[in-house]
């Protein structure tokens, strides 16, 4: 590979640039913002790690009165644009803040973030104290916003008190730019303080966004659209756009030509059909779409290390408890939508982009379509489908091999937890007294409680029956040495002195599931896999198995 400077984990567009490391021209997005049909206000939910807070800081450095940057965007598309470049280049007052760290266990820490983080962006703009154009009242509130000492309506009422500042202050409208908008009605509704944050958040935004003569247009960002109704009463010129309802797709990810172009500089074409495996797969609007995050986190892993291996670098940003809870409010329906999305089918659903944080988890719609929303699932493109879907309906698939990754490890850890509260006592007792019947009996029953994947093949079944026995605090190897060969699974009873061996075989079809069981028990025969156990263990049970879907067939030797 080439000597790049890949940037990985820099949201900053200034520091991007000053340090010319490699970017990806994404200006074109202030010639959309800016035609003459904009809207004063302007949402754009996309996934984590799509580029949202690095466009958000590329439209401040274009903006902000107080800097000169019109050396960051030479050479990128919107320095063509010399007239509009004239008139709005560092000609606004910008107000650019985030509310990615609004979080807390409770209202009280939450709400004391939020006037950190109002703090903070004070302290950034403290020349307004200095102001002859900001009145006494206004510097007075200012004040206590900066040292956190503000009372509850002011906090509510900080963003516009900002603003009418800033524009006293530099005598034009002010630039607002949110970053991350909906963190703290998503961290309240999952901490039971949602209706106290919902109304501190609804406050500031209808304060700052109605009818304000000092701003001059909004852009925000987030995951999700929160409806309207919810956040955004009463503002005027309201337009959203998401993966759903988009025109700003291309600037928010990587496209394919985004993507060969990086590949063809960094001099690493011949990686191409891994990374398209990997991290493609996205359909927002018109649009193929990359993760940018992961194909520059790839790309840096094999500037190091030619021979590097892709990696599920999203699953490192979040902790994915979002399908965990779809697991544990897993139906019988959602349970085979699973099995079907992991086997590599689609599933069809409604898609509602109005949600509140309140009702997420009210519905199994609500939850697939948080699913695809946030980028675990993605949209088969009509021209792709074999017939025609309903009004609004959409197929869904998961988008590639990480997400489908994540997928797996998440229902890996599901069945060690769930597993340890089955049970088990009646297949415990049979497998120590030779009944294959009953553990037949009770291994299904078992069986038919799980999530499977890989298409049932047999690392799926290894997986299942070595987390019965360990989640019940059993010794259990799996596919270790033993005699001349490998057994599948060996539980130890040591106190009792005993041992069960297990040979585990995956049949292709019904039919073949007495055979494929007998075959199981001739091999632990032929490789002679009990001798080594004759010396400790006064009790050794060999069985063989078979399984087919969600059946399995026990047979004792």
């Amino acid at each position: 590979m080439k000597d790049i400077n890949i940037p990985v984990g820099v949201s900053d567009f200034k520091k991007i640039r000053e340090n010319h490391a490699y970017y990806i021209d994404k200006s074109g997005l202030i010639l959309k913002l800016l035609r003459e049909d904009a809207a004063e206000v302007t949402l754009i939910t996309r996934p984590r790690r799509f580029g949202k807070t690095l466009g958000m800081s590329m439209l401040a450095s274009f903006f902000d009165i107080r800097q000169n940057n019109a050396a960051l965007f030479n050479g990128l598309e919107i320095s063509n644009h010399t007239e509009l470049c004239k008139k709005w280049m560092n000609q606004y007052p910008v107000l650019f803040l985030t509310f990615k760290d609004v979080d807390g266990t409770s209202f009280d820490h939450a709400f004391e973030m939020l006037k950190f983080t109002i703090s903070q962006v004070c302290s950034e703009h403290a020349y307004l104290v200095q102001s002859n154009r900001v009145s006494d009242m206004q510097k007075e509130i200012f004040a206590r916003l900066k040292n956190q000492t503000a009372s509850f309506t002011e906090v509510k009422n900080s963003i516009f008190i900002l603003i009418k500042m800033m524009q006293a202050h530099y005598g034009r409208p002010v630039i607002f730019l949110l970053d991350e908008y909906d963190v703290p009605v998503a961290k309240a509704s999952s901490s039971n303080y949602y209706p106290q944050m919902l109304e501190v958040i609804k406050a500031i935004m209808s304060t700052t966004l109605k009818d304000n003569p000092a701003l001059r247009f909004a852009v925000i960002t987030g995951c999700l659209k929160v409806a309207k109704e919810s956040i955004f009463t009463g503002t005027n010129n309201f337009v959203s756009d998401t993966i759903v309802s988009c025109g700003l797709n291309e600037y928010f990810g990587f496209t394919p030509d985004d993507v060969n172009l990086l590949l063809k500089d960094a001099g690493a074409e011949e990686y191409a059909a891994k990374i398209k495996e990997w991290y493609d797969g996205y359909h927002f609007g018109n649009f193929d779409i990359y993760c940018p995050w992961d194909v520059m986190n790839y790309l840096r892993d094999l500037k190091n290390n030619p021979n590097a291996k892709p990696a599920s670098y999203w699953k490192n940003t979040s902790d994915n408890a979002i399908i965990r809870s779809f697991i544990d409010y897993a139906g019988n329906t959602i349970t085979l939508k699973l099995e079907t999305l992991m086997s590599g089918g689609s599933i069809t659903q409604k898609i509602e982009e109005n949600l509140t944080y309140d009702y997420l988890h009210s519905s199994e719609d609500n939850l697939w379509n948080i699913l695809y929303l946030t980028g675990y699932l993605t949209r088969i493109r009509e021209t792709n489908l074999p017939a025609p879907l309903p009004e609004g309906v959409s197929a869904l698939v998961i988008p590639n091999a990480e997400i489908r990754e994540i997928f797996e490890n998440v229902i890996i850890k599901w069945f060690d937890d769930s597993a340890k509260t089955w049970n088990r006592k009646a297949l415990f007792d049979s497998v120590w007294s030779a009944d294959d019947k009953i553990i037949t009996e009770e291994m299904t029953r078992l069986l038919r409680k799980t999530i499977s994947y890989h298409d049932y093949k047999e690392d799926f079944y290894h997986a299942f029956l070595a987390g019965i026995f360990a989640g019940a605090g059993f010794m259990v190897e799996s596919n270790k040495e033993h005699g001349e060969g490998r057994s599948d699974v060996v539980v130890y009873d040591s106190a009792n002195g005993r041992v069960a061996i297990f040979e585990v075989k995956y049949s292709k079809a019904l039919k073949d599931m007495s055979t494929d069981c007998d075959k199981a028990l001739h091999q632990i025969n032929e490789q002679m896999y009990a001798r080594e156990y004759e010396d400790d263990f006064d009790h050794i049970l060999c069985y063989g198995i078979s399984f087919f879907k969600k059946r399995c067939l026990v047979r004792k030797k």
